[in-house]
């Protein structure tokens, strides 16, 4: 049989071995897990193996100090009951104090009122009556301190003294589970070794003295236990050592081919250097005890008489005489010179019974099977596993003898106070074993105590302080107190008088600009071309820009407080983004620089929200974009959030376009507005929360927008990056100079965006641009028939629809925003990016044959290389000439689209080339008026005369009255109110207007300003008021009959405030003195419209 072969049958039969000893003896044998392990081991196989995975120490620990919790929290318990009674005791003394000197101040209020209407010599009785009651509370109160302060110094020493006890009672604990636990994890480990060499004696008793032949011979030993060794970590070695009686010696001898020799020493506690081949026969005696197997790590020791050691001479004897295994005392283990122990089974040839004497076990000895312990690599390996291994010191001792115990581990240590002591149960009865503990160092001073206590005394000490302060400070709180109620009135007073200067200084300079702004209304309803109407609408917007201003100016006062509120109106954000365009349109046309608008179809129609604040953001963005842009251009482009966050799966060709160029990177020409490169506007937006979730849940009705304003400027330096939204800050200190600026309209737009539930970001590359993005929440509106601008814009874009147009540019994007703003009108729209493509497309269209109509062609003039820009007159003199032509279908308008004006662009208008040029930025009113000159020959005031006004069937044949002391505000509001068909009377002051409208009149409403001199407004509508009561109180009466009354049973002419202050004149005031509505200068139509419709619209 082979020795592979003999190890496994081995290995099967120590199985059924196994089972058949657990059965009888009713035990089960320990057992370590046999898989995935490597069964090959060197020689250093215990240094090697790892004991098998101990309690984790977190783990244990929660076993190992449940009892040091309970007591600790009991000790917590009443540490927090302690401080519990000293702050309840706080408490009561200062709810005491505060009730009494709330019931003194009730007293001082009310002695205070009377003696504003007392005589001097009164006060001075109440002041001297006051004088003994103060000195009362003053030594009521000085007692209280006094224990108080009695109570937290005695307080502070018992918590020293409490805590100081904890802590040496929770350290010896802590001591105690932390030994117990180590030494019952060492002897536990100990006895599954011990049932391992256990089995490995019946293994030998079974195929050793069973078998004849013997199934085990040195070879096959070896290796099984070498193979098994993980089974046995604790040990160093096993080996099997047979009794050979003298008689038996020299067959033995013969037998194995060697010699039985003898160790060097008979006390194995003297061990020199170990050279097996130097033993010396073993001596004559009547029994011998040589070792025939081993395990490699052992293997010096085959063919040593075991008996001829003392320790090993004892053990032998003592475990065939008590059938169980036995330990050496410690001693120096050959060859290793590692101090040890020796575990030693009697293996028999027969089954004896339980109740077998010794003599009857002598006679049955055949063998004996010993392991050896190496005992400080042993413990060390235990130790080496807990995280706390270097808190305390540990020590083993063999204490068999009392007197004179043997260390076994462990170093030598000072004393440090606490020592604990647990005994070791190694499955010898004979054998003593204690396992001593020590923590390293000396428990520190108990400075959590010290701090506690000092802590208590410093906050003792400190209220009394303050408590003391208290009492001294009272006398003098009451007579701050008197004159703190004046400087209270003083400062109200003055906060008034603040209100009011602005009120005033707002009301002065406003009553000009409505006279500018009425006046330029006025002019704009007059029969103007579209570049004077152009003109007049941005010095419009430019007005009202600085009317915006001042209410800045006026709500500065609320954003100080923190009292500025969002507006939530409707309005169109496409309306919002032409005006923003048509107030910098004459700034871009001097620089030359191409400043365009792109809104998604997803972006609603209209939106609620804060309409001016908005308009303020991206006023301020665009503002900084022209101030620091020279060449290249401006894009502005408004997205739903999810519709830009999300890279896959969008609709929008033209953000799918800039996409793809920021990817591709391509070099020049650039696939941007103007053929600039520009920054990723991607990373503007990359931190923020939308971005980053990706799943932002809002509600169904709430929509968040994204805008972004792209340029092709400066750019903002690196390290002014990280404080471009601060105040009052510019990106470089040559700024102010060359720019000029204040440098607050970042840090107002950051906060305005943060109110409206958004965030603001940017990213900018010197010399490249910037580009700054922002998101803002909206609550999505409704289109309204009383919305007359959007019955205005509808009427406009009604003449267009079915319209087809063909916009001619080499540069995509540019094209898609011509191409936007022309189905805004619902054009249909068609591109070329060639001038060839689009004069093919041109023939095609006009061809006789074809069953499409084009009527009208957009050609961009900027963009075009020198070649094509040459070759343009030429093209457009080709068409003119094909015009002639064609004459079966009408030929298409051909409109020039130009960055800036120059006398080349004039000449093509002059020489018939075009039909018009549009100057750029693109917008809405601007397209609707070109092409209603261009395409109908009529003009805007025509084109105003087809379509029908809500207020002039309103207002058509009213008979209304005008209240103002200005007369450039009469006359903007009787110009306006003419406009739409009403009869117009004005007066100048408020006494005028009674005479006016005192009953029985024929005027069917009143526009009132509010400050006049001599009568205001409201008291004028007092008066009107009390004269109609007094007439419908007659009527109701009889004493007045209706005839003589006009036939009116019941008077009251609608009265509308009319003012430019935006401060005072506020609704509820109005209604308060009988006003009807609430109309601020200069009108606007849909303003007047909403005043007006409740008396009129039937």
């Amino acid at each position: 049989m082979s020795p592979s072969r003999a190890v496994d049958y081995c290995q099967e039969a120590m199985d059924l071995e196994g089972e058949k000893l657990e059965k009888k003896h009713g035990w089960l044998m320990g057992s370590l897990e046999t898989e995935d392990q490597c069964l090959v081991q060197d020689d250093q196989s215990l240094d090697k193996f790892e004991i098998p995975s101990l309690p984790d120490e977190e783990t244990s620990g929660k076993d190992m100090f449940r009892t040091q919790d309970s007591k600790l929290g009991s000790c917590e318990g009443l540490l927090a009951s302690f401080m519990n009674g000293c702050w309840y005791a706080v408490v009561g003394l200062t709810v005491c104090w505060k009730i009494f000197n709330f019931q003194e101040k009730v007293g001082i209020n009310l002695k205070w009122k009377q003696d504003q209407e007392q005589p001097q010599s009164l006060q001075q009785v109440q002041k001297q009556q006051l004088q003994p009651q103060g000195s009362r509370s003053g030594k009521w109160r000085k007692k209280l301190l006094i224990l108080f302060l009695v109570m937290g110094v005695a307080g502070s020493f018992w918590l020293f003294w409490f805590m100081n006890k904890n802590t040496v009672l929770w350290r010896k604990e802590t001591l105690d589970n932390m030994c117990d636990e180590r030494a019952r994890m060492l002897q536990d480990q100990f006895n599954v070794s011990m049932n391992h060499v256990h089995a490995l004696a019946i293994l030998v008793s079974t195929f050793h003295h069973g078998k004849n032949p013997s199934a085990i011979d040195q070879k096959t030993f070896a290796e099984y236990t070498e193979r098994t060794a993980f089974e046995r970590p604790l040990t160093s070695g096993v080996a099997y050592a047979l009794k050979v009686l003298h008689s038996e010696r020299e067959h033995f001898e013969k037998e194995h081919g060697w010699v039985i020799k003898k160790m060097g020493t008979e006390d194995q506690s003297m061990v020199r250097d170990y050279t097996p081949e130097e033993l010396d026969p073993s001596p004559v005696k009547e029994e011998y005890a040589p070792v025939i197997f081993c395990q490699e790590t052992v293997s010096h020791i085959v063919s040593i008489d075991m008996m001829s050691g003392k320790e090993d001479h004892e053990n032998i004897l003592r475990a065939r005489a008590t059938g169980k295994g036995v330990l050496t005392s410690p001693f120096k283990l050959l060859k290793s010179n590692h101090l040890g122990v020796v575990l030693t089974y009697a293996i028999y040839n027969t089954e004896l019974p339980q109740d077998a004497t010794s003599q009857q076990r002598i006679d049955a000895t055949e063998g004996y099977l010993g392991a050896s312990y190496d005992f400080p690599l042993l413990v060390e390996k235990l130790l080496h596993q807990l995280a706390s291994k270097q808190t305390i010191v540990v020590n083993v001792f063999d204490t068999t003898n009392q007197s004179a115990p043997i260390s076994m581990y462990g170093p030598i240590v000072t004393d440090t106070d606490l020592l604990h002591i647990s005994n070791l149960d190694f499955g010898d009865p004979l054998r003593k074993h204690e396992m001593h503990c020590r923590f390293k160092q000396k428990s520190p001073p108990p400075w959590t105590a010290i701090m506690s206590s000092i802590g208590v005394l410093v906050i003792t000490l400190l209220l009394a302080h303050i408590f003391h302060a208290a009492i001294n400070r009272i006398a003098k709180v009451e007579d701050d107190f008197r004159w703190m109620m004046e400087l209270k009135v003083r400062a109200e007073a003055a906060d008034v008088a603040k209100s009011q200067f602005l009120a005033t200084v707002s009301h002065e300079i406003r009553t000009p600009m409505n006279g500018v702004l009425g006046m330029l209304q006025m002019l704009m309803d007059t029969d103007l071309d579209a570049n004077q109407l152009d003109y007049a609408e941005t010095a419009h917007a430019s007005g009202k820009d600085l009317i915006s201003l001042i209410n800045q100016v006026l709500d500065q006062a609320k954003i100080e407080s923190g009292s500025l509120e969002l507006e939530a109106v409707q309005f169109d954000p496409r309306v919002v983004l032409d005006n923003v365009l048509s107030l910098f349109s004459g700034k871009s046309h001097d620089k030359g620089i191409e400043l365009a608008v792109y809104i998604s179809d997803r972006v609603p129609e209209m939106v609620i929200g804060d309409a001016v604040r908005f308009r303020q953001i991206i006023t301020n963005l665009v503002g900084n974009s022209v101030k620091f842009t020279e060449e290249g251009h401006i894009f502005v482009s408004v997205h739903v959030g999810d519709e830009v966050m999300n890279t896959q799966g969008t609709d929008d060709d033209n953000l799918n376009k800039r996409r793809g160029l920021v990817k591709n990177g391509l070099g020049p020409p650039y696939n941007t507005l103007s053929g600039f490169p520009v920054v990723d506007r991607r990373k503007s937006w990359e931190k923020f929360k939308l971005a980053s979730s990706g799943s932002v849940v809002y509600d169904h009705e709430q929509i968040r927008l994204l805008m972004t304003v792209e340029d092709t400027g400066v750019g903002i330096p690196r390290d002014a990056q990280s404080r471009i939204f601060m105040p009052f800050m510019q990106a470089d200190s040559s700024t102010s100079r060359t720019y000029g600026g204040t440098g607050i309209g970042l840090s107002i737009s950051k906060c305005l965006v943060r109110m409206m539930d958004g965030e603001i970001g940017f990213v900018s590359e010197p010399g490249i641009g910037t580009t700054f993005s922002f998101t803002v929440a909206f609550t999505k509106g409704q289109t309204s028939s009383f919305d007359t601008k959007r019955y205005q814009i509808e009427s406009a874009i009604s003449e267009f629809q079915g319209l087809r147009g063909l916009v001619v540019d080499a540069i995509s994007v540019r094209a898609e925003v011509a191409r936007y703003h022309l189905c805004r009108l619902g054009i249909s729209v068609d591109t070329a990016n060639n001038l060839k493509s689009a004069w093919s497309h041109i023939q095609n269209c006009c061809a006789t044959s074809a069953t499409t109509r084009l009527d009208m062609v957009l050609i961009d003039h900027d963009g075009w290389d020198g070649e094509t820009t040459l070759a343009l007159p030429q093209l457009l003199k080709e068409l003119r000439q094909s015009e002639k032509d064609i004459v079966s279908k009408k030929w298409p308008k051909i409109f020039l689209l130009a960055t800036s004006r120059s006398n080349g662009l004039d000449k093509f208008k002059s020489a018939g080339l075009v039909d018009d040029v549009i100057m750029k930025p693109l917008r809405l009113s601007m397209l609707v008026t070109c092409f209603q000159q261009a395409l109908t020959g009529g003009t805007k005031k025509q084109q105003d005369r087809r379509k029908p006004s809500f207020l002039q069937d309103l207002l058509r044949g009213r008979h209304i009255l005008v209240v103002d002391d200005n007369v450039v505000n009469r006359r903007v509001a009787a110009g306006a109110l003419k406009k739409y068909g009403a009869k117009v009377t004005c007066v100048e002051s408020g006494k005028d207007s009674l005479a006016m409208l005192r009953p029985p009149h024929d005027f069917d409403a009143c526009f009132m300003d509010l400050q006049m001199p001599e009568m205001d407004g409201f008291e004028a509508t007092r008066q009107i008021r009390c004269m109609e009561s007094e007439l419908n109180n007659q009527i109701e009466l009889g004493e007045v009959s209706d005839t003589s009354s006009s036939n009116v049973k019941h008077w009251h002419v609608p009265i509308l405030a009319m003012t430019a202050d935006v401060v005072q004149a506020r609704h509820e005031k109005c209604i308060q003195c009988g006003m009807d509505g609430y109309v601020s200068k200069p009108f606007e139509e849909d303003q007047l419209y909403r005043a007006v419709m409740q008396f009129f619209e039937s």
